[in-house]
């Protein structure tokens, strides 16, 4: 943990080397961290979990101007660029989906498909965008216990609250968005 608060603080002073180095520190937690997100993904996802902790790097790296208050807004700050990868790649899928080759397909072949219960991440951005502006504490602990994958405590220490109140947090947080996405 140290050695993060080190590398963070030389990022902070102009050191654009320190980045580079973070990464590296961090690299092994973020690629299994990222390798957990995407195991909800669909079978045939073209990300992989290097890809997504390489296009984190690519885009906190091309913040000039972003300097990093703590390991908090480091995980907070990876969290919301892993998050906002697997968005944008989940529009585009479905910007091609969307008129591309479309087949007519009878009613009963439809009604024999199985059904896809694996997470869309533009439904889910939408219901946290919702929810941060709601309760932004919240929607905090989702992106870093689901994005991240840090436990209530790591949670609890990056935040400055108590464990009891990221599990509270967590618990409302989970339903709240179980609810938006029920009804979307």
């Amino acid at each position: 943990m140290g050695d993060v608060t080190a590398l963070l603080d030389r990022w902070n002073q102009g050191d654009r080397e320190a980045l580079k180095e973070l990464l590296a520190t961090v690299h092994g937690e973020l690629r299994r961290l990222a390798g957990s997100l995407l195991r909800q993904e669909r079978a045939d996802h073209t990300l992989q979990p290097t890809d997504l902790v390489h296009e984190a790097y690519l885009r906190l790296s091309g913040l000039q101007e972003m300097s990093f208050e703590g390991r908090r807004h480091f995980y907070g700050a990876a969290a919301q660029s892993m998050r906002r990868i697997l968005v944008d790649h989940s529009r585009r899928r479905h910007a091609d989906k969307r008129g591309a080759h479309q087949q007519a397909v009878p009613l009963e072949e439809i009604l024999n498909l199985p059904m896809d219960l694996r997470l869309d991440f533009v439904r889910l951005d939408e219901a946290l965008e919702t929810l941060s502006t709601l309760a932004p504490e919240k929607a905090r602990v989702v992106e870093l216990r689901y994005f991240v994958g840090l436990s209530i405590n790591e949670t609890a220490e990056i935040m400055s609250i108590a464990p009891a109140t990221v599990k509270r947090h967590w618990t409302f947080a989970r339903a709240w968005l179980f609810n938006a996405l029920s009804q979307s």
